[in-house]
Order: C-alpha cells, then sequence, then structure tokens
C-alpha cells in the first residue's frame, strides 16, 4: 500500500528526467491527472494521455516530459510541499512567488488543480502541493 500517491508521481517525474526518458507512466488518479494539466498549461511537459490497457487493471497517466532543442531539462526542480503528516494551505494574500516568477506552485482549490498563477487570477487558495521551477 502506498501511503502518498502524489509523491510517488513526482519522484516518478523526478527519476525519468534524471535519465532522461520521453515519457513517464504513473496510476491514475483524477488529482494526479489534475497536476498534469496544471503542468501542461505552464509548459513543463508536452501532455498526457489516459492509457487504458488490457493487461493491467488500473488506467495509467503517460506523462509526456518536455527537453530543450539541446536536451536541457525544463523541469529541474519538483518536490512535494504538503504531505500527508503536514498539510500545507495557503490564503490568496500569502500566495508568493517561487524563483521570482520562474517557477510555480501547483495548489489544491475549490476551483480545481491550478497553477499559483492561476489561482490569484481566480481569487483562490488552497493546498499547496508542490513547486515546479
Amino acid at each position: 500500500m502506498m501511503t502518498d500517491p502524489i509523491a510517488d508521481m513526482l519522484t516518478r517525474i523526478r527519476n525519468a528526467i534524471q535519465i532522461e526518458r520521453p515519457f513517464v507512466d504513473v496510476p491514475y488518479s483524477n488529482l494526479k491527472k489534475g497536476i498534469a494539466q496544471a503542468l501542461e498549461r505552464e509548459g513543463y511537459i508536452w501532455d498526457f494521455q489516459v492509457v487504458e490497457d488490457e493487461d493491467r487493471p488500473q488506467k495509467v497517466l503517460r506523462v509526456n516530459l518536455k527537453y530543450g532543442p539541446n536536451g536541457e531539462r525544463v523541469i529541474q526542480h519538483i518536490k512535494r510541499l504538503s504531505k500527508p503528516g503536514n498539510r500545507v494551505y495557503r490564503k490568496l494574500d500569502e500566495l508568493a512567488e517561487v524563483l521570482d516568477g520562474l517557477g510555480i506552485n501547483i495548489l489544491s482549490t475549490s476551483k480545481g488543480v491550478l497553477s499559483n498563477r492561476e489561482a490569484r487570477r481566480e481569487h483562490v487558495g488552497g493546498e499547496v502541493i508542490c513547486e515546479v521551477w
């Protein structure tokens, strides 16, 4: 049994980027799909698909990773902030810029999974899932 599936997803992405894999497969959930959508909207990944395989009982989320023209990594850092034992919540006025706007936080809000920029536009706060740059 896995206690933190979001941390597992972020670790799989981190490991795949280290060995320059073109994509990574993670077990599907709606929250993971929301995180992938936020990463795609902010330009950190190319895209993602939900893959249903008859050999596997569960759906798989395939995240296509993005690299620069010379093979440089687009995602330099990805870290889980809110953990099962220590949840981190931020109000709208407490949302700080990550690396002076070069990075993002991904939040779970009442309006869905959003980046900190989108959350400010929507005027909502929420649970800070992770930070990316």
